[in-house]
């Protein structure tokens, strides 16, 4: 009997290390994998593109967040916006005294109503004896890739140069407004720009708004 009881006293501790030593191993995958974590996030955010999210649009008497948009490959389009080359240009860089933003969306229901009143928009800006070539119209597409940016371009044949917005991050860093959207800048040199219109929704009547952007941005 006591040879049984030694044996099962041997036993006893033999399962008794082992459970232990399991408890340990898993502690120490656990503490493995959470280093792990933290310094996968630790690379994403130190490594990984930096998009500053703005609690809000734009205000009047501001500035545009850090925005880059890609130079555009058809010529007739650089030219219009006067940009001397590289891949990309930030809009202070658009030759212009007035920009105005209209930031859209292909699938915005709102923005296709629009989009024939944006164009006679871009036309009364081309056409308005001593302001052509002083007033520009651009489009960021939120969310739409080149595209799908192009499929929008095409199908309501806008003549002014649209651009893509694929991750969201331009929409994030303009505080996430809902689209049609209309941001109206002043490019005073230098990379010195102020905004004077961030206004959402769209106009019925492109003459109107083309002569409030003009009054409200004191181009003469």
């Amino acid at each position: 009997m006591k040879g049984h009881s030694g044996d099962a006293s041997f036993w006893l501790e033999l399962r008794r290390a082992g459970m232990q030593s399991f408890y340990e191993g898993v502690v120490v995958m656990k503490k493995m994998f959470i280093c792990q974590t933290v310094t996968i996030v630790m690379l994403v955010v130190l490594c990984g593109p930096a998009v500053v999210m703005a609690t809000s649009p734009p205000k009047q008497g501001g500035v545009l967040p850090d925005i880059t948009l890609a130079t555009p490959t058809d010529t007739t389009e650089r030219d219009y916006l006067g940009l001397p080359g590289g891949d990309t240009f930030k809009i202070p860089q658009i030759k212009a005294e007035v920009v105005i933003i209209q930031i859209f969306s292909m699938y915005c229901p709102h923005c296709q109503r629009e989009a024939p009143r944006v164009n006679e928009l871009y036309r009364i800006m081309e056409e308005t004896a001593g302001l052509k070539g002083r007033m520009k119209l651009i489009g960021i597409g939120t969310g739409n890739s080149p595209f799908e940016v192009d499929v929008f371009k095409k199908t309501y044949k806008a003549p002014f140069p649209l651009f893509a917005d694929s991750d969201f991050s331009i929409h994030k860093s303009l505080g996430e407004v809902r689209t049609p959207y209309f941001i109206g800048v002043t490019i005073k040199g230098g990379g010195a720009h102020e905004v004077f219109y961030s206004k959402l929704g769209g106009f019925e009547k492109p003459q109107a708004f083309f002569e409030l952007m003009v009054e409200l941005s004191n181009l003469k």
